[in-house]
């Protein structure tokens, strides 16, 4: 899932791309107790996909370079989200200082986090992708009382806990049991990626853009695309490539269906002011990651797995809960 979300739940605001629900906002999440069952479904379907969007990249990465994939993602989802920003007539930003503040938001957001993630996912599994993409919120919540100022409680260190213990939990057993699909280098690529992502938060909250959504995306996915261009060229080699059915399929999904179709999702929960309720199914996503990397492409699920992922779950609901005075 992509950065600020829970921030944009927060201030009702249009944002970015990756919508990856990963700001702090305990006692800003709305009941939902009433809303309608379908802002419901497709809040789940939303997190659902980004959940997916794990399966997808690994079938990309297992036939192209991981850079070379994502740099053309990119481009090719910011040009079709012009096209859509030009037939809605939205205005672009005005002044150098708003192109650079969203190419910087891109540049951390998209190129820095995907970056590590599709490079991780060579040796790495889905799941465990989706895990560790998890702990997001997670090391976000730990840093906001020093850069935030905001308030750590007792229920936010014991989601601290449950969820960084389940993650470690999780992470062990995949080491020593399937040391095939799960390797450190990728698991410490996938935290530089978190890291990068957490960054992108805390600056999306300092300077939260004031441009509509098709505009944001338009400039991070083009400045992360050009971003990675360079690295690509630089480091990856063409007979990495295979072009296939499985290849095409993915880069469609990840454009058309994540890029596109998943912002579009969030801009219609957001014009119903419904965007907050992402933000309280996001404890879902890891859970839908590892259930989809065990269905779809045959990734090992244990009782293990199955516990720590319970614990990430119930870490990140408890970060999410609402905020009462005595807390």
């Amino acid at each position: 899932m992509d950065t600020a979300d829970q921030a944009r739940a927060v201030r009702q605001e249009p944002s970015t791309d990756f919508s990856r629900q990963n700001e702090s906002t305990v006692g800003k999440v709305a009941s939902l107790t009433r809303r309608s069952p379908l802002i419901v479904a497709v809040a789940l379907f939303y997190i659902l996909l980004w959940g997916s969007a794990f399966i997808a990249t690994k079938v990309g990465v297992s036939y192209s370079p991981p850079l070379t994939f994502l740099a053309i993602r990119f481009l090719v989802a910011a040009l079709l989200m012009a096209l859509l920003a030009w037939a809605w007539r939205v205005p672009w930003p005005r002044g150098w200082a708003a192109w650079g503040r969203l190419s910087l938001f891109g540049l951390l957001n998209c190129a820095l986090y995907l970056g590590c993630n599709y490079e991780a996912l060579r040796s790495l599994s889905a799941g465990m992708g989706s895990i560790i993409a998890a702990t997001n919120p997670l090391l976000l919540t730990l840093v906001a009382p020093f850069v935030l100022r905001e308030r750590l409680t007792w229920w936010r260190v014991l989601g601290l806990l449950l969820g960084f213990g389940g993650v470690l939990f999780v992470m062990g057993a995949r080491l020593n049991g399937n040391g095939q699909l799960d390797t450190v280098g990728g698991m410490l690529i996938s935290f530089i990626g978190v890291i990068g992502l957490v960054a992108a938060t805390l600056f999306y909250k300092r300077y939260p853009p004031r441009e509509h959504a098709f505009v944001v995306n338009t400039v991070q996915l083009g400045a992360a695309g050009l971003a990675l261009l360079i690295p690509a060229l630089l480091f990856e080699h063409p007979e990495q490539f295979t072009l296939n059915a499985p290849l095409i399929e993915s880069f469609l999904y990840l454009v058309l269906v994540i890029s596109i179709g998943a912002s579009l999702l969030w801009f219609w929960l957001l014009q119903r002011g419904e965007a907050s309720v992402v933000s309280a199914y996001y404890f879902l996503t890891p859970i839908a990651g590892l259930a989809l990397a065990a269905l779809l492409l045959g990734e090992p699920f244990t009782l293990r797995d199955a516990l720590g992922l319970v614990a990430v779950a119930a870490g990140i609901a408890l970060i999410n809960r609402p905020v009462r005075a005595r807390d």
